[in-house]
């Protein structure tokens, strides 16, 4: 992505570096339109039956699933994402349209409470015209699990995407057109990150939900809390994964590194810090190297590729930088760590080994296909290493002691997601999201569907 003047958003290929397409940023009347159309819509939109939306939830599922291979092509080629993975995720929107088509008449139906009222109960009304700032990395997935639960209650949405996914944004809007939303329902504005805070504070706006960095979760917030508007954030993560050594050893390589390279590497919830007693430490590493290594690296439309490019030339950078000076402050560069020749911003598979507190890899979030693997003395150590950052998105621990397993994700790992025996991942039917610098409140399930919700006490006298 690159602005090539205030006006023009240029998109970029990452397998290439060639332009693919060009897009005008939406002039502040351009954007006044959609203000005072999405205002008038919600009026007409939270009357509507729930059923009537539960249908056209269905129906965005089949356009979906109809549309899959274009979607999946657009998506690989703005952002570098592998075209199978980009499959993938298209399909996990479908499930989660079909999730809250099916389930939203219990989640949504007033809540019965007994009191000395002849009737007390509590009500999920929506509040009005919800903005999405969302990122590139799942450039479909992060704006449905926005936009699907968003809508259903009855709220307006309206989506700033990241710079460098425009047509996906565009493509997603005339998908919700498609499926028969009304138009104003769900609007796309192509806009550059600095006019999000004079969104917020227009009144015609009643909340915000941010998929993104640290950084941009803390402006958001701020001009969230400013104007005293809801706001959900799921940012970053530097989840740990706990090797335990009475664990199936292959399982947990296999999940370490697949979870590592989701996305090429790009995900929050990927795993980040392979956290390994040291009975196992060598046996553990030699696998996740072996493992590693035999990923193919390549053009994001072929099906053979494992690894994309990093989205960005610029990202690349950032994810050299850390490897690099992890490595002058000791870690041990197993494999990888150099940038590949040729046009495109692909970075191999990277293993530092006896990573430590301090090294920047340790203490901050890397956003590409870079394994850190530390040596925990035992299982409390491991656990003390765990918990020993700022994020608590997702965490995971390997062992073949289920009650074990489950007491240490239950009461020791602390983050929004602890799994077990399994790598972190997000499911339309269970609550996403994180707590300290991985931001708050929560996505998808019963959760997700009343977090933009006016949870309103009703009693009768």
């Amino acid at each position: 992505m690159s602005l090539g003047s205030s006006s023009i958003l240029r998109t970029i290929n990452p397998s290439t570096g060639e332009t693919l397409s060009e897009y005008f940023i939406e002039s502040e009347e351009d954007v006044e339109k959609k203000l005072l159309l999405s205002s008038t819509q919600w009026r007409i939109w939270k009357k509507e039956k729930l059923s009537q939306r539960q249908k056209l939830l269905a129906m965005l599922a089949k356009v979906l699933k109809r549309n899959e291979e274009e979607y999946a092509k657009l998506m690989s080629l703005e952002m570098g994402k592998p075209i199978t993975q980009s499959i993938a995720e298209l399909r996990k929107c479908a499930l989660l349209c079909e999730y809250y088509a099916e389930n939203a008449l219990q989640q949504l139906s007033p809540l019965s409470i007994s009191t000395e009222a002849k009737k007390s109960y509590v009500s999920f009304e929506p509040l009005g015209n919800i903005l999405g700032v969302m990122p590139w990395n799942f450039p479909f997935w992060q704006v449905f699990r926005f936009a699907v639960p968003t809508l259903l209650c009855g709220n307006t949405a309206m989506l700033k995407h990241a710079s460098n996914v425009p047509g996906c944004a565009q493509a997603i809007e005339k998908i919700f057109l498609e499926a028969g939303f009304p138009e104003g329902v769900f609007q796309n504005l192509i806009i550059p990150a600095e006019r999000v805070s004079s969104l917020i504070a227009d009144s015609r706006v009643q909340g915000v939900s941010l998929t993104g960095s640290e950084k941009a979760g803390r402006a958001v917030a701020s001009a969230a809390g400013l104007n005293l508007k809801k706001s959900l954030l799921e940012l970053g993560g530097s989840d740990p994964y706990v090797v335990l050594k009475d664990c199936d050893l292959e399982l947990a390589a296999e999940s370490c590194v697949n979870s590592r390279l989701i996305n090429s590497g790009q995900s929050c919830i990927a795993a980040k810090r392979f956290i390994v007693e040291s009975p196992i430490y060598k046996e553990f590493l030699s696998l996740v190297v072996e493992k590693m290594n035999s990923k193919k690296i390549g053009d994001a439309l072929s099906r053979e590729t494992k690894i994309g490019p990093l989205a960005r030339d610029d990202l690349r950078k950032t994810v050299h930088e850390q490897v690099e000076k992890s490595a002058q402050e000791g870690a041990d560069l197993i494999l990888g760590g150099k940038i590949l020749d040729g046009p495109g911003a692909f970075y191999p598979c990277t293993v530092l080994a006896h990573v430590r507190k301090g090294m920047r890899v340790y203490e901050e979030e890397c956003f590409g296909p870079v394994a850190s693997v530390i040596k925990a003395k035992d299982q409390q150590e491991a656990i003390d290493i765990a918990n020993d950052t700022s994020y608590g998105l997702g965490a995971a621990v390997f062992t073949k002691d289920l009650e074990k397993g489950e007491r240490i994700a239950r009461e020791e790992l602390q983050a929004g997601s602890c799994f077990v025996n399994q790598f972190v991942k997000s499911d339309p039917r269970l609550p996403f999201g994180g707590i300290r610098n991985s931001g708050y409140g929560r996505e998808l399930g019963l959760f997700g569907i009343r977090e933009f919700a006016n949870i309103k006490t009703i009693s009768l006298a």
